[in-house]
């Protein structure tokens, strides 16, 4: 088995490779939050580079609840062309194209000036940098329930924009993510306790996404192997989880890891070795594999094809790469050809960790940036200038934000 056999997926559906571009926030809506010129012209690029999977950055089931200012929110019809044209292009080229469907709980800007939800009210934890997230207020059953709705309609909207799939965010801290975790859902209701009753939102979400979709149209999960924090979701639960996704019609299973406040997904769960250093989530990737009746893909750091055949041989169906194709978007192109270009950004050591995290990822920002305006990406970027040039872009666009909200409102 190599990264360019075709996968073929529970409910039919064919990914062409092995190789999924994974989801990255890209902060590229334009002023009504749909996709923007250059957010289409940055999946050109991933189309032409031949991955079998394209997953999109967050894409927002309320308008109201962003992981950033700039995050596209597909809750009504109102900009489905613009939709279509996004799903036209990421499929140019024969990918699958997955819309990653999300909801950020208590991970929510505070100058965003929207009211912050999630399962308990437990505030964010990043030191100095937490007054920059209001604390959360508990959701009630109606809340609840209308995030359930609010995926499925998303979901469906997807489908009639012409994507090939949803995935639903479950891991990274964000809210389905934070039901799970009993540091941060300390309900005694039918939505908190057990890990059952932790991973009911899940799970309901699941149930309503597949009834508001065809059969053939796939419905993903990402999951968290675990968050990297004492007492939180550990990989035991992962698998439980797993266990209990075996008895409901999900397509696929990617495993990430860690949150705001323990940022695993960046690479900091590493060791020494090679293949622990650009594939660290996969000892619990052939744990979860074990136990899991779809497909299983793992990503977090792998650049190298030696790396990803690697992984593929140890039984793992898909491999995601998100910074890797940020600096080479034609990567699996290049694999095909056998050359062997390794992609990587200089490690970020500064002392203030939350800092370090913030400036990781504003330097892959800078690279997408880069590409969605047809340059090259410039990996050797200061992260100091990058983390500028975000702060300043982020500013910008929160006050569009701020004002499609207004308009909103007004209408």
């Amino acid at each position: 088995m190599n990264v360019f056999e075709k996968l073929v997926l529970p409910g039919g559906a064919v990914i062409a490779n092995r190789i999924a571009k994974a989801a990255m926030e890209e902060n590229m809506a334009d002023a009504d939050q749909a996709p923007s010129d250059a957010l289409i012209r940055l999946y050109r690029s991933w189309a032409e580079g031949e991955a079998g999977l394209l997953i999109s950055g967050n894409v927002m089931i309320d308008g109201r609840a962003m992981t950033g200012p700039g995050g596209v929110v597909l809750e009504d019809d109102q900009h489905l062309q613009r939709f279509r044209r996004w799903a036209q292009v990421g499929r140019s080229n024969g990918a699958q194209f997955w819309l990653q469907l999300n909801h950020p709980g208590r991970q929510m800007l505070a100058n965003l000036g929207q009211p912050t939800w999630a399962p308990s009210a437990v505030p964010m934890d990043l030191g100095k940098m937490s007054n920059r997230f209001n604390p959360p207020q508990a959701m009630t059953e109606a809340l609840i329930t209308d995030v359930i709705q609010r995926f499925a309609r998303s979901a469906r909207l997807a489908e009639q924009a012409g994507f090939t799939g949803v995935q639903i965010h479950a891991a990274h801290g964000y809210l389905i993510s934070q039901f799970l975790s009993p540091l941060t859902n300390q309900r005694n209701d039918g939505w908190g306790g057990s890990l059952e009753k932790r991973a009911r939102l899940l799970l309901e979400v699941i149930k309503a996404v597949r009834e508001a979709v065809s059969p053939q149209f796939v419905v993903a999960v990402k999951l968290n192997s675990a968050d990297f924090q004492r007492g939180g979701f550990s990989a035991d639960d992962a698998k439980s989880v797993v266990t209990m996704l075996n008895a409901l019609p999900v397509d696929l299973v990617e495993l990430s890891g860690g949150s705001y406040e323990a940022p695993a997904m960046q690479g900091q769960a590493r060791d020494g070795r090679t293949l622990a250093r650009e594939a660290y989530f996969l000892e619990f990737a052939r744990e979860i594999r074990a136990v899991a009746n779809m497909p299983v893909m793992l990503t977090g750091g792998i650049r190298r094809r030696a790396i990803a055949e690697e992984v593929i041989a140890s039984q793992v169906d898909m491999i995601g790469m998100g910074t890797a194709l940020a600096i080479e978007p034609y990567l699996p192109r290049q694999w095909r050809q056998a050359r062997n270009f390794v992609p990587e950004l200089p490690p970020i050591t500064w002392k203030n960790k939350a800092l370090a995290s913030l400036a990781n990822m504003a330097v892959v920002k800078f690279q997408l940036q880069r590409l969605s305006k047809g340059r090259a990406p410039k990996p050797g970027v200061s992260p100091m200038k990058a983390l500028i040039v975000q702060q300043i872009a982020a500013a910008l666009r929160t006050r569009q934000y701020r004002r499609w909200v207004i308009a909103r409102s007004g209408s």
